[in-house]
């Protein structure tokens, strides 16, 4: 079994309660990532064979190069609400957005990155990590670190009178505290048979502390007022368990990233990562198909910024994968138009045909 865990096929959520209730009562439940195909858990305990798609087992991490680390790490430190590890990493309390490491650089990097980094969050959270500070940008909020990385902060709010323990963080999302793994499941099954009756796939994020509802990017404004009321259901269950939704750690995360050839660029990283291309066209964007990883979106950049393209960029990505991975994800990379910036063991770093880079980085068996 390698350190990133290992992903169990289920038919349904329900199935995947069931499963969930089962490793409960043999001990403490691990992470568990519970979607309407199957969950990913994490260390993995026995059970049946896990599939052999690796797409399922990777983990994003966004890395800064800095020259001054300790503002930098603060700054997205406050804008995630991320807790620091006293090293250069920087980790979601919830273990569901990715990791961000920041790293010392003597290289200064005046322009723009093509790179940013798109973060929502409840609009009193929002304000608070705003301060006295004044976003702007196309949008008006954008907020950029002491380096000029930059970041979209948006807040949203509450999905609805009726369901005002869910915000529409681009994604609708809810979190409930639970004192126990029994209680825990209790709520995995509720929620579980609620959603399948209703034919709407969630994510259940189980973690120690609680459980994550999660519908994913904009699919709450898809199923319109059949969400509402599944939410609304799914509230009134959790009440009855004697829950408080607890929603300001809660985060949805997306990367941007400007091209001057989006099509081959979204192709890339669309091969290397697994990810699908949204139907909706005009959005530009990937996503993965388990809701695991953040999405991407893709935006024209004009081919008369020169320098702007030719500087390296201060944010890149890495990618943990499984550690018989590797071969595979390089040769996808290379079809699709990237090429090989370095090579070490149990690591390759990858530029995309722009000159965007990725890290392809193996976890060892365990």
């Amino acid at each position: 079994m390698d350190e990133l865990g290992a992903w169990f096929d289920t038919p349904s959520l329900s199935a995947g309660a069931a499963v969930v209730g089962r490793w409960a009562d043999a001990g403490p439940l691990p992470d568990i990532d519970l979607r309407p195909s199957g969950l990913r858990v994490r260390p993995a305990p026995g059970g049946p064979a896990p599939t052999s798609d690796p797409a399922a087992l990777q983990e994003l991490r966004i890395v800064f190069d800095a020259v001054d680390t300790a503002a930098v790490k603060d700054f997205w430190r406050t804008a995630f609400g991320y807790r620091a590890t006293g090293g250069e990493r920087l980790v979601d309390p919830l273990h569901r957005d990715p990791d961000i490491s920041v790293l010392p650089t003597d290289d200064v990097r005046p322009l723009r990155n093509r790179f940013h980094v798109d973060v929502v969050r409840p609009s009193a959270v929002v304000e608070t990590v705003r301060g006295d500070r004044k976003p702007t940008g196309a949008w008006g909020v954008m907020l950029p670190d002491s380096e000029g990385n930059e970041l979209d902060l948006v807040p949203q709010d509450s999905l609805s009178p009726e369901a005002s323990d869910w915000q529409t963080l681009f994604a609708a999302m809810t979190f409930y505290p639970t004192a126990s793994a029994a209680q825990a499941v209790q709520l995995v099954t509720a929620v579980a048979q609620l959603a399948d009756a209703a034919g709407i796939p969630l994510g259940l994020d189980i973690r120690a502390d609680g459980v994550v509802l999660d519908h994913g990017k904009d699919k709450w404004e898809e199923a319109g007022e059949a969400f509402v009321e599944l939410a609304t259901r799914i509230q009134t269950a959790a009440h009855d368990l004697g829950l408080t939704a607890k929603t300001d750690e809660l985060r949805f995360v997306q990367l941007g990233l400007d091209a001057v050839d989006v099509p081959a660029v979204q192709a890339f990283w669309a091969t290397v990562l697994g990810y699908t291309p949204d139907p909706r066209v005009e959005v530009g964007e990937i996503y993965d198909p388990r809701r695991l990883n953040p999405g991407f979106i893709f935006q024209q950049l004009d081919a008369s910024e020169t320098e702007r393209r030719q500087q390296r960029n201060r944010i890149r990505l890495e990618l943990d994968i499984a550690h018989d991975q590797l071969p595979a994800r390089v040769a996808q990379a290379l079809q699709a138009g990237g090429q090989i910036r370095a090579e070490q063991p149990g690591r390759c770093s990858l530029t995309d045909p722009e000159g965007n880079e990725l890290d392809l980085v193996t976890r060892n068996p365990l």
